[in-house]
Formats: structure tokens, sequence, C-alpha cells
């Protein structure tokens, strides 16, 4: 029940989150569609993309990340990861920057070549994303900003609780 008492706002609100959810699970089911695609037409491995997106989120929110906290995101050993930037470098998707503010840091960024092919892959898909949302007004989608806020950080505080769980060196 509501604070109310009211169980018809309970059942409308149990019904949203439920359409939430499930419209979280089919735009994580077609995003890995189009994420394979991406990879498959730059010969990248699944890993390699799946980091990718790990620097690029990073990224836009302002925390470069370094090879250890990537090798931690993904669950690779060190040498798995080691061999993954390397590859990545090589092949001009991402480079290492020393971090300005503590010299004995390297972070990783995309490099210019692969913000060039994610931009030429996924610019028709931003177009198409902008157009789908042009009829919904600016308040609805700040609203829907905030719940999938809510939502990544639930995930990521339910992520952290798992490997928290996990045993050592599993």
């Amino acid at each position: 029940m509501t604070p109310t008492g009211d169980t018809a706002d309970t059942a409308a609100r149990d019904s949203a989150e439920t359409d939430i959810a499930t419209d979280i699970r089919a735009l994580t089911a077609i995003s890995e569609q189009i994420a394979h695609l991406f990879a498959h037409s730059h010969g990248l491995r699944s890993t390699d993309f799946r980091a990718l997106m790990h620097i690029a989120t990073a990224d836009a929110e302002g925390r470069p990340l370094t090879a250890g906290q990537l090798r931690e995101l993904m669950g690779l050993s060190p040498a798995a990861i080691t061999y993954l930037v390397e590859r990545m470098i090589a092949s001009g998707h991402i480079e290492r920057e020393i971090d300005a503010r503590d010299r004995r840091r390297v972070l990783l960024h995309y490099a210019e070549h692969g913000m060039a092919v994610a931009g030429e892959f996924f610019s028709p898909l931003g177009r198409r994303t902008r157009a789908a949302m042009t009829a919904l007004p600016t308040d609805d989608l700040r609203a829907a900003h905030r719940v999938l806020q809510s939502v990544v950080a639930a995930m990521r505080d339910h992520h952290t609780a798992l490997t928290e769980q996990r045993p050592a060196g599993s």
C-alpha cells in the first residue's frame, strides 16, 4: 500500500516499475546486438567492446580508468588486461595518458581513431534516438534521466555487493 493506503496507487506503481525493468532488459538485449555488430565490423572481440564501453562511460562521467580499474570491472586477470590494453592501443582504439594529478597513474582514453570509428558507426543511432524523442516533453526526458540514474546506481551497488561476496581469487 502507498502511504495513503491506496492499493490502486500501489498496483500502478508496481506496473510502472515492471515496465521500466522490462524496457531496460530490452535495451540491454538490443544494445548487445548492436555492440556485436560494431565489434565484428571493426575486427574487435566482445571483450574489446566491453572495455571500450567502460572507458567511454568512465570518461563521460569524469573519472577515467586505469588498467587496474578496467581489469576489476571486467573480471580479467592482470595478464589478460595487459594483452587487451596493448591490443587496443595497437589498433588505435585507445591510448594511455599520464594522470596530471598523480604522475604514477596511467589513464586509459579513447584515441582519435577509436572516436572516429565509433562516431561513424553510432552517429546514425544517435540521430534515430534523438528523432524518437522529439515528441517527448523535456520534463519527461529529465524524469527518464533520473530514473535511469537511479537504476544504474542500484545496479552498481548490486555489482559491488556481488563482487564482495566472491571468494578471493575467483
